[in-house]
């Protein structure tokens, strides 16, 4: 009986020890870590935009042909400077009212030093008039973070949307849920 108390004991113990290396337990369909893997796994063949392409995913430029979104930083807005990147977005996402940890409406790509793009964010979209027509108040919600509001009249010309960018591919110092990120830059002209 003591032997077997003595063991018990020990495994216990080590159990204790290996505790802090393992990753805490998250449901996928509502903790946020299990989002973030989820749409780490949908979206790991699409590092390079050729994929994307042939996913149904296009090149998205704004009403002036920019295709590489930037901004300056300002003052009292964190997490409003930097880049965003050049999107890539699927139109029949866009237009399915849905909302799909999955199933990205855009993604975001960074130029890297060689001047190649590689995936950097998600960024999910909903426009405002189809996600009132089932949620009369409130924003969407993933990743337990609310979405922005864009309203009409926006760069690239769409009705007023809802969106969030989840920087899962390239760490962002300015939060992993911002719009824009401190280390994205765009060249001039693109």
């Amino acid at each position: 009986m003591g032997a077997r108390t003595a063991i018990a004991g020990a495994l216990v113990a080590f159990a204790g020890l290996l505790l802090p290396f393992t990753a805490p337990f998250s449901d996928a369909a509502t903790g946020t870590s299990g989002q973030v893997a989820a749409a780490r796994a949908a979206t790991r063949d699409f590092t390079r935009p050729a994929a994307a392409k042939q996913a149904g995913y296009g090149l998205l430029k704004d009403k002036n042909g920019v295709a590489c979104i930037a901004m300056k930083p300002m003052k009292g807005m964190p997490g409003m400077g930097g880049g965003m990147g050049v999107h890539y977005a699927n139109g029949g996402l866009v237009g399915d009212k849905k909302i799909q940890v999955r199933h990205p409406e855009a993604l975001v790509y960074r130029f890297t030093s060689n001047g190649h793009l590689k995936l950097a964010a998600l960024e999910y979209l909903v426009l405002r008039k189809d996600w009132r027509s089932t949620h009369p108040t409130g924003r969407p919600e993933l990743f337990g973070h609310r979405f922005n509001l864009t309203p009409a009249g926006n760069r690239f010309g769409l009705p007023a949307f809802f969106s969030l960018h989840a920087w899962v591919w390239q760490h962002n110092p300015a939060g992993q849920f911002q719009m824009f990120n401190p280390r994205v830059h765009c060249p001039a002209g693109i």
